[in-house]
């Protein structure tokens, strides 16, 4: 799995990491078990500070997509069920594009888009 840094980007670096390791689980590309670079590897190889990487890997363990272990590092350990933070970025999003005024029709257009996007992906993935 490649993970993508946009130094310039508005959103926040360990958002981007978090966001990618998440798409990564979900599109298949990080199963069950597979280890992720150390916090200090991560940080090495994108020259940003331990904390940032810190930072992604702790909301990951918390919002129950990572495990941390001493002698292993991160793993992918998918558990739990959707955080409450979950249901306020779904309730954010859906305010955007009502103030927007698209229609429920498209916004479920897109929902269903990217869902068969991932799910495209995690076969391509499982077939691999």
């Amino acid at each position: 799995m490649f993970l993508m840094i946009e130094i310039d980007s508005d959103k926040p670096i360990y958002m981007q990491i978090r966001d990618q390791v998440i798409e990564g689980i979900a599109s298949g590309q990080l199963p069950a078990g597979t280890s992720l670079p150390s916090i200090r590897q991560l940080a090495a190889d994108f020259g940003i500070n331990l904390h940032t990487v810190n930072k992604a890997y702790d909301l990951l363990e918390r919002e129950g997509f990572i495990q941390l272990r001493r002698k292993t590092g991160a793993v992918v350990q998918v558990s739990g069920t959707l955080s409450d933070t979950w249901n306020e970025r779904l309730q954010a999003l859906m305010a955007e594009a009502y103030a927007k005024d698209v229609s429920s029709a498209e916004i479920l257009q897109h929902c269903q888009l990217i869902l068969g996007e991932f799910a495209a992906q995690h076969k391509l993935s499982n077939n691999s």
